[in-house]
């Protein structure tokens, strides 16, 4: 197979994922051979990279993914973003580097094995519209050699196990109930390692917060590591604990998400009814940029500011507003890859 060709993965291989194998009946994902390893990561890449002749599309990519975490993978659309999960599922072969999923180096020869216990929904489900959630989940269930039981957790956890829905054609359904349905056939087998590619995207905001909210509870719930890709920054702030953040085909930042926010600025706004006089008390105060009206300060603790205060008032100087900042998500992301110059 070329370099540049995709696994054939049939019509509901998006939302499969790598549960099944072609042209046979898979093994069930609790049987696989290929053991945890608690506290370790989940997923690692070395040199990840992809080209299309001249064209780098992923460029040195180097993964690290905890078990158990939800990993929001960041970055603008055309980042490499899809091209890297495409390449943890096997379904596009790197150029070069390589990937350990779930303790296991993946290779051309155990690649089926390591994925079974891999499940994912890239780019939007693929669903046969004229059957039901029911009837296009039993296809995923025998491919995968799953007991019958596993369709009705799974619609129960995605929330389509109302009997309303049971004889809805999928062509009816809302695109958010599509996304739920994918993301419900690439939880069958309860497989610890979750990708999940846009999983919001075009949904509206009752649709994002059921899909969000659900994202969030799956490694309590079910042991889980999830890997969400995504270009909207609120989406990934409120859902997952660590980021990594491509741009251009390489990875800028990678980390605790507590630590992104960071490695924002921090200061405190404030406006007097003398600001002039109050530049020249003021420790390292300035006029705000963005707000002339304004001064900054950076950020102190509450005894500090209480001091600061007044300070300003004995000398006559009220102080009408003050107020405690710090760089957005949004900010933070502009600055780390240079896309602030741009705007």
């Amino acid at each position: 197979m070329a370099d540049n060709d995709i696994h054939p993965a049939g019509r509901l291989g998006g939302a499969l994922g790598i549960g099944q194998k072609w042209g046979g009946s898979a093994k069930p994902a609790a049987q696989a051979s290929i053991g945890r390893r608690p506290g370790r990561m989940a997923v690692t890449t070395t040199g990840l990279t992809k080209r299309y002749g001249d064209t780098c599309v992923v460029d040195g990519v180097d993964l690290a993914v905890p078990e158990h975490a939800v990993y929001g993978f960041l970055g603008p659309n055309g980042a490499g973003k899809s091209t890297t999960m495409k390449m943890l599922l096997g379904l596009v072969h790197p150029t070069q580097g390589s990937a350990t999923i779930l303790g296991a180096s993946l290779t051309p020869e155990n690649r089926l094995e390591v994925l079974r216990r891999v499940g994912s929904l890239i780019e939007s489900p693929s669903c046969y519209p004229h059957l039901t959630a029911r009837e296009n989940l039993e296809i995923a269930r025998q491919l995968r050699g799953l007991p019958k039981s596993e369709i009705d957790e799974v619609l129960k956890i995605v929330r389509l196990d109302d009997p309303s829905v049971h004889r809805k054609r999928v062509g009816n359904f809302s695109l958010g109930m599509k996304q739920r349905l994918g993301i419900a056939c690439a939880l069958m087998g309860r497989p610890p390692l979750l990708l999940l590619d846009e999983p919001t995207n075009g949904l509206d905001p009752s649709g994002i917060h059921e899909i969000r909210a659900l994202i969030k509870g799956l490694p309590r719930m079910f042991d889980m590591t999830v890997v969400v890709s995504s270009h909207l920054l609120s989406e990934v702030d409120q859902m997952a604990d660590h980021v990594g953040i491509i741009c251009k085909g390489r990875m800028v930042w990678q980390g605790p998400l507590a630590s992104l926010h960071a490695c924002g600025r921090h200061w405190i706004g404030l406006k007097t009814t003398d600001n002039a006089r109050a530049l020249e008390f003021l420790p390292g105060a300035q006029t705000d940029p963005d707000d002339a009206a304004h001064l900054r300060i950076k950020a102190v603790d509450d005894v500090t500011a209480a001091r600061l205060s007044l300070g300003l008032a004995e000398r006559g100087i009220g102080v009408v507003r003050m107020e405690e900042h710090e760089d957005s998500l949004e900010d933070i992301f502009l600055a780390i890859t240079g896309m602030e110059e741009t705007l």
